[in-house]
């Protein structure tokens, strides 16, 4: 069996999440982890048998076919085209950058090397979400005609992480952008957007909003709506609901177990799962083993970096129209 050999950039969490999904890929391995901090680096390259070794080691070697990049977002366009003209087959996790020129401009390069390049908007491997899109392609419900998705986290990530991760629209409800264009098929045009600091009124700007209700709407004039925010106490909550012209599809929430409990006082069941990790465990390694099957193979990867743009295009229409109290036109952007 060929294997993929992979150098993983960044051993943080999200990391440490790719590291075992690519642990439990059986044609991958990895082999080189590099971080800015010692320690996390040492500790991901003992627990897989990899090498701690510079990001320019790693650029540079023969032995390593593909990078991961996870680390800080404001490195990740720059470490994309330093892969590419390596030769490295690169998986990127979202967003390519914060700048939609940046963007552009590193697609450019990608192009220009014939680089494969994969982004990381894992929720398209969720099997519940694949299944959903796959009665809309066999046509169950008929022509979609709004699609409608819930995500809320239990909490807000630190404020450290939060002042740099471009605000809600693009660190958290990118994701629901790119899930939007997965479950439309068909592109957006406009935006708008409302958000607000309700779970710490203190931090104000952009960073600072957690609660958003957001509408897309398409050249046919078909819709996406989104609802979001940083504080569910009840678990992590991420469903989808897809309505056409023939019915109605969705996908509910995960528990911890589908046991329920009926007394005198009603009915009892577990809690959501409360964590991303926990809810999307199974899509991280499906989308490994995707990219991992793609590369050796020599085929076509998805989510691809135009993805990456487009989720991106609509994070900054979405916080224009935020700022700026209108819709806003995805050609403004």
């Amino acid at each position: 069996m060929t294997t993929l050999s992979i150098a993983m950039l960044g051993a943080g969490r999200i990391g440490k999440v790719h590291a075992a999904a690519i642990a439990a890929t059986p044609n991958a391995r990895l082999v080189a982890v590099a971080d800015a901090f010692v320690e996390p680096a040492e500790t991901m390259a003992a627990e897989h048998d990899a090498e701690v070794r510079t990001i320019d080691a790693i650029m540079a070697a023969d032995d390593v076919d593909a990078i991961f990049i996870t680390t800080p977002t404001d490195l990740h366009a720059d470490l994309i085209e330093q892969g590419v003209r390596s030769g490295k087959k690169v998986f990127c996790e979202k967003p390519i950058d914060l700048d939609v020129q940046r963007v552009r401009d590193c697609l450019a390069v990608v192009a220009a090397e014939g680089g494969v390049l994969m982004v990381g908007f894992n929720r398209r491997f969720d099997p519940n979400f694949q299944t959903l899109r796959a009665r809309i392609d066999a046509g169950d419900i008929g022509t979609v005609e709004m699609v409608t998705i819930t995500s809320r986290d239990p909490g807000p990530p630190p404020l450290e992480y939060m002042m740099r991760s471009g605000g809600l629209f693009k660190d958290m409800t990118i994701h629901d952008f790119d899930m939007a264009r997965y479950m439309l098929g068909e592109e957006p045009v406009a935006v708008s957007a409302f958000g607000s600091a309700l779970v710490d009124p203190a931090i104000t700007g952009p960073i600072g909003v957690d609660s958003a209700a957001i509408t897309l709407v398409t050249a046919s004039g078909t819709m996406a709506q989104i609802s979001n925010s940083r504080r569910a106490t009840y678990g992590y909550d991420q469903r989808i609901e897809v309505h056409g012209s023939a019915g109605m599809a969705r996908a509910e929430n995960l528990h911890g177990n589908t046991v329920e409990v009926a007394g005198a006082g009603g009915y009892t069941r577990a809690p959501l799962m409360n964590f991303f990790l926990e809810r999307y465990m199974p899509a991280y390694q499906l989308e490994v083993q995707t990219f991992v099957d793609a590369a050796l193979d020599g085929g076509p990867v998805a989510p691809t970096g135009d993805d990456g743009l487009q989720a991106l295009i609509i994070a900054e229409a979405a916080t224009r129209s935020h700022l700026e109290r209108r819709v806003v036109d995805l050609s403004e952007i």
